[in-house]
């Protein structure tokens, strides 16, 4: 999972991390925060199978990148295999460098996404505001996600339970129903 910081991320990895297990996974994780605070790239390495041993992955190894911002997907497109996904949300937040003039933002990113990798572009933003907040656009991507992994449906729906602060719980129930259906 790629971002940038406030995305929720990390709240993403807890909830696929708790439906993993709760599937009978081993799992591991591995959070990457940099200058998360200051808008700044966050990734969450996620691994899950009858075995793992260590957290990280490598380049071209990657099964699905699940990218909260395209830029984001563009730099980590090489960790992606060959055959691989990246769901992508449309969402675009310009970096420091873009937003002071000293850089530009890359044109046409989904297509370079897509001669590399199965692309799947979500507009989470808009299916969470449909949901009552915009803040969950990040479950809208873990539901879309969760229909392309071998974890059912019942794992994730508790998950979500367990994740998510009972007041943001409806919301965040209908986001991942939103993207689940997509």
């Amino acid at each position: 999972m790629v971002g940038v910081g406030g995305q929720g991320i990390i709240l993403a990895s807890k909830i696929l991390a708790y439906a993993a297990r709760e599937a009978g996974y081993d799992i591991k994780v591995s959070e990457i925060h940099g200058m998360a605070q200051r808008g700044g790239s966050v990734v969450t390495q996620v691994r899950l199978g009858e075995r793992v041993y260590s957290p990280l992955v490598t380049e071209g190894e990657v099964d699905i990148i699940l990218a909260f911002e395209q830029l984001e997907a563009l730099r980590w497109l090489t960790y992606v295999r060959s055959g691989g996904t990246v769901i992508v949300n449309n969402q675009v937040i310009y970096p420091v460098p873009v937003l002071a003039g000293m850089a530009r933002y890359p044109e046409n990113i989904v297509e370079h996404l897509a001669r590399r990798a199965r692309t799947v572009v979500v507009d989470a933003l808009e299916r969470a505001l449909e949901c009552g907040h915009a803040r969950a656009a990040n479950v809208v991507l873990l539901g879309s996600l969760a229909r392309r992994m071998p974890i059912q449906l019942s794992c994730w729906l508790k998950a979500v339970e367990a994740c998510v602060p009972a007041r943001y719980l409806e919301v965040n129930r209908a986001a991942f129903q939103r993207g689940y259906n997509l």
